[in-house]
């Protein structure tokens, strides 16, 4: 169980870190950010779907062993990760945006933010309750998905009104809410059956992956209509979705 935490806490933590990477796209120029971010989009979206379907579908048919929980379940995961989304995305304001009132948008994208990364924490250490390749595979998945994300709340936070450095504090105090997560399903785990919690754990990251992959980064994906883009991009994709097949072979 010791080795298990300190896998846990260590991906939770490097995953927090990565909210600090818009300090790195404050020196990049616009244009350059968003060509590289595309591919990264592209990467992310196949690793997304890779772990869902290569790592974490086979695992929930082995824990749920009932095949219409494993369907809700997975559906509840879809269904909260939009919900999130709309809490992300709502916004009304009406006074300009300034350093001294940034748009409510702002602090309603944190909220959203710190619950998201809250549940991402949990999967994680779901994950790695099952097995360590699994958590690692996990982990690489939320990994790909965060980069592209973070710069993006990074970029919403200064337009809401943030100034560069309260953006960037603010994003990474929100990312630690993985950690918090991530200790309470280990937590959960030495005080209930362990099974109990990765048959719903489980599933609803393969809904939260699915929806992640499906609804958020492919549509940004279909933007792109020249062929030699489109290409580069599907090769991206296939490299996430091969990356994870890769991982499952060295188990």
């Amino acid at each position: 169980m010791t080795e298990t935490w300190i896998y846990t806490l260590c991906s939770v933590i490097i995953i927090s870190l990565i909210s600090l990477v818009g300090v790195f796209s404050v020196s990049i120029q616009i244009e350059r950010l968003k060509k590289a971010l595309l591919y990264l989009v592209s990467l992310s979206a196949g690793g997304l779907l890779g772990g869902a379907f290569i790592h974490l579908l086979p695992e929930a048919f082995e824990t749920c062993g009932n095949e219409l929980s494993l369907s809700l379940y997975i559906l509840l995961g879809l269904i909260i990760f939009f919900i999130l989304e709309k809490i992300l995305n709502w916004r009304h304001c009406h006074i300009p945006t300034s350093d001294s009132h940034p748009h409510s948008f702002a602090y309603t994208n944190l909220i959203g933010d710190g619950l998201h990364n809250f549940i991402d924490g949990m999967i994680i250490a779901g994950s790695f309750l099952v097995s360590v390749p699994l958590g690692i595979a996990t982990s690489i998945a939320v990994i790909l998905h965060e980069i592209p994300q973070e710069i993006g709340d990074f970029g919403v936070l200064v337009y809401a009104g943030f100034s560069r450095k309260k953006a960037l504090w603010t994003n990474f105090l929100s990312a630690l809410t993985a950690i918090l997560g991530a200790i309470f399903i280990l937590v959960l785990g030495e005080n209930l059956e362990m099974e109990s919690i990765l048959t719903v754990v489980i599933p609803l990251t393969i809904g939260g992956f699915i929806y992640i992959a499906t609804a958020d980064l492919i549509p940004e994906l279909k933007k792109e209509h020249r062929i030699g883009k489109s290409l580069v991009q599907l090769l991206f994709f296939l490299v996430g979705i091969g990356f994870m097949l890769i991982l499952i072979l060295l188990e």
